[in-house]
């Protein structure tokens, strides 16, 4: 990976950081929120000029909320960008083997039985490794263990998940905003507290993501002559997909169902730096954190002081840019 490129996606990420920082009701003065970031730094002793509100503001609230867009876009981008690598479809995307439907099912559960919203983020994590869980066995099951098997049992598991998911809202209809609500995706968290708890799924996830990026080249000409290259196909797919979940379910956990990063970013990336998962894989997780706290800085203003959930934002443009996608698709796949 070039130093250009990274210097490029540092750059973006920290202008985004510091815009979703800023941006927002109660302004806040850009250069005071840089002093009063770098006055975190030991030895460091600025004057940010921010009042005890606006300093609580900035670290209770709106840094918060920037540190988790980052972390939930550039898991979501890196494990979109490993299942195209893995499946060789470049439109595969981290819900792909039926982790949302499972994550929506925990969900549900967790407001319609448990009435206890401090177990939606466990429940609507098991729910989508379980799904997941359930696509991988099926498709292993079914004569020649290749990525199509694995793409159609995860169609049917997220059919099936989809379907006791309607039967539980229908029957508890007194939730189904609730529900609907965080099907949407949301990005509001309360303190850090959530951002401790993804954090470690989200390193180890990507840390392997990064471990794999050649082999997953490797992959992109295909399982025989990988297999003929000494590469173990099916071990390095069994990794890759549950790490890529893993770091899915976690994020999805506690922001909701958020669809079209995995897709965008990782595209974005190819357009820009090629096709060289060395380049896709790190590259994925830097654009995708800027990505999506681009995306929630444009849910919090385009309709204030109302706020417009971020799946609605995310899917307004990753919907023409997949079918774009769609219609220009060139190259090794």
């Amino acid at each position: 990976m070039g130093w250009k490129a990274l210097t490029i996606s540092m750059i973006v990420v920290g202008a985004s950081a510091l815009l979703g920082s800023v941006v927002g009701a109660a302004g806040l003065e850009p250069m005071a929120v840089i002093r009063a970031l770098l006055d975190l730094i030991p030895g460091v002793d600025l004057e940010s000029g921010l009042s005890e509100v606006q300093r609580n503001i900035l670290f209770e609230i709106r840094l918060p909320r920037v540190v988790l867009g980052a972390i939930v876009g550039g898991v979501l981008a890196v494990a979109g960008a490993a299942y195209q690598g893995v499946f060789r479809n470049p439109l595969a995307d981290p819900y792909l083997l039926g982790v949302a439907a499972g994550a929506g099912l925990g969900a549900t559960f967790a407001f319609v039985v448990t009435e206890d919203t401090t177990w939606l983020a466990p429940l609507a994590f098991v729910g989508g490794m379980a799904a997941v869980a359930v696509t991988y066995a099926l498709g292993r099951s079914v004569g020649r263990r290749s990525a199509t098997s694995l793409i159609l049992a995860g169609v049917a598991v997220a059919a099936f998940a989809t379907a006791f998911q309607t039967y539980l809202q229908q029957r508890n209809v007194d939730t189904f905003r609730e529900v609907y609500a965080w099907i949407l995706g949301r990005l509001n968290t309360v303190g850090w507290g959530e951002i401790v708890g993804l954090l470690p799924y989200a390193l180890v996830a990507t840390i392997v993501l990064f471990g794999a990026r050649r082999l997953l080249d490797v992959l992109s000409i295909g399982d025989d002559e990988a297999g003929a290259l000494g590469v173990r196909v099916g071990r390095v797919r069994a990794v890759v997909i549950v790490a890529a979940t893993l770091a899915t379910a976690a994020a999805v956990s506690v922001s909701g169902l958020i669809g079209f990063v995995g897709i965008i970013v990782p595209h974005t990336v190819r357009l820009l730096f090629g096709w060289s998962y060395r380049v896709i894989i790190p590259l994925s997780v830097l654009f995708g954190a800027a990505f999506l706290m681009l995306a929630d800085i444009v849910a919090r203003t385009v309709v204030s002081p109302a706020e417009l959930p971020i799946g609605v934002v995310t899917a307004f443009l990753g919907a023409p840019f997949f079918l774009l996608v769609l219609r220009t698709m060139k190259g090794p796949t």
